[in-house]
């Protein structure tokens, strides 16, 4: 476990980035950790996707891969792909906050 410093604020990451408590998230840090993963400004539509992905992981223990995010989360994969490219759910649970969702490499 490492600490890192985001927006001012000492928080436990792994050796992805990858937070190990998802309550040290805030949602200042948010546009930080986007810069870091050269995603733009977050739009509506990333915070959307971003909430769905805290939501899930604090419901089910885990986030959601990036076929459950394009059918339950209101974007579509096509979408979610040009929001976050390359790794969809991965760069969104980095920048939510949540550890890797189980399934992504």
């Amino acid at each position: 476990m490492t600490t890192t410093t985001i927006a001012g604020v000492a928080v436990d990451t792994n050796d992805e980035g990858f937070f190990t408590d998802p309550t040290q998230w805030t949602e200042e840090m948010a546009p930080e950790l986007a810069a870091a993963a050269d995603i733009g400004q977050l739009t509506d539509r990333h915070w959307q996707v971003l909430h769905f992905m805290r939501d899930e992981y604090f419901e089910k223990g885990t986030g959601p891969t990036v076929r459950l995010l394009g059918k339950a989360s209101g974007v579509s994969v096509k979408e979610l792909y040009q929001l976050f490219p390359k790794a969809p759910a991965k760069t969104a649970a980095r920048i939510a906050g949540i550890p890797k969702p189980r399934g992504c490499i």
